[in-house]
Protein backbone atom coordinates (compact mmCIF):
# COMPACT_ATOMS: atom_id res chain seq x y z
CA UNK A 1 0.00 0.00 0.00
CA UNK A 2 2.62 2.61 0.89
CA UNK A 3 4.50 1.65 -2.34
CA UNK A 4 1.36 2.59 -4.32
CA UNK A 5 1.21 5.92 -2.35
CA UNK A 6 4.80 6.73 -2.62
CA UNK A 7 4.12 6.17 -6.73
CA UNK A 8 1.22 8.28 -6.76
CA UNK A 9 3.52 11.07 -5.24
CA UNK A 10 6.32 10.32 -7.46
CA UNK A 11 4.52 10.80 -10.56
CA UNK A 12 3.03 13.61 -8.77
CA UNK A 13 5.94 15.68 -8.12
CA UNK A 14 6.90 14.91 -12.18
CA UNK A 15 3.52 16.25 -13.71
CA UNK A 16 4.71 19.03 -11.57
CA UNK A 17 7.98 19.70 -12.29
CA UNK A 18 7.36 19.30 -16.05
CA UNK A 19 4.26 22.04 -15.62
CA UNK A 20 6.15 24.41 -13.32
CA UNK A 21 9.03 24.13 -16.35
CA UNK A 22 6.89 25.06 -18.69
CA UNK A 23 6.10 28.63 -17.22
CA UNK A 24 9.62 28.95 -16.64
CA UNK A 25 10.62 28.38 -19.86
CA UNK A 26 8.96 30.59 -22.31
CA UNK A 27 8.74 33.28 -19.37
CA UNK A 28 12.22 33.71 -19.18
CA UNK A 29 12.76 33.53 -23.13
CA UNK A 30 10.45 36.38 -23.29
CA UNK A 31 11.85 38.25 -20.32
CA UNK A 32 15.77 37.42 -21.79
CA UNK A 33 14.54 39.08 -24.90
CA UNK A 34 13.04 42.24 -23.11
CA UNK A 35 16.31 42.40 -20.82
CA UNK A 36 18.80 41.69 -23.99
CA UNK A 37 16.79 44.65 -25.70
CA UNK A 38 17.50 47.13 -23.06
CA UNK A 39 21.15 46.65 -22.57
CA UNK A 40 21.74 46.67 -26.42
CA UNK A 41 20.04 49.66 -25.96
CA UNK A 42 21.30 51.08 -23.41
CA UNK A 43 18.59 51.31 -20.90
CA UNK A 44 18.04 49.94 -17.09
CA UNK A 45 15.78 46.87 -17.77
CA UNK A 46 16.81 46.03 -14.13
CA UNK A 47 13.69 48.79 -12.89
CA UNK A 48 11.27 47.02 -15.51
CA UNK A 49 11.69 43.69 -13.82
CA UNK A 50 10.05 43.33 -10.05
CA UNK A 51 13.10 40.42 -8.14
CA UNK A 52 15.56 41.81 -10.94
CA UNK A 53 16.55 45.28 -9.21
CA UNK A 54 19.79 44.38 -7.13
CA UNK A 55 21.31 41.73 -9.75
CA UNK A 56 24.75 41.92 -10.83
CA UNK A 57 24.18 39.78 -14.10
CA UNK A 58 21.74 39.27 -16.87
CA UNK A 59 21.05 35.86 -15.92
CA UNK A 60 20.31 36.23 -12.30
CA UNK A 61 18.19 39.14 -13.01
CA UNK A 62 15.83 37.19 -15.16
CA UNK A 63 15.79 34.28 -13.27
CA UNK A 64 14.73 36.20 -9.66
CA UNK A 65 12.29 37.83 -12.32
CA UNK A 66 10.22 34.68 -13.49
CA UNK A 67 10.50 33.13 -10.31
CA UNK A 68 8.58 36.75 -8.46
CA UNK A 69 6.57 36.24 -11.79
CA UNK A 70 5.77 32.80 -11.06
CA UNK A 71 4.77 32.86 -7.33
CA UNK A 72 2.35 35.83 -8.30
CA UNK A 73 0.42 33.10 -10.35
CA UNK A 74 0.35 30.18 -7.67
Amino acid sequence: MSEMINENHNSFSVKERVSDLMIFVPCFIVLFAAALLGQLIGINWRTWLSGAEDSQNIFVGIKAAVYTFMSHIN
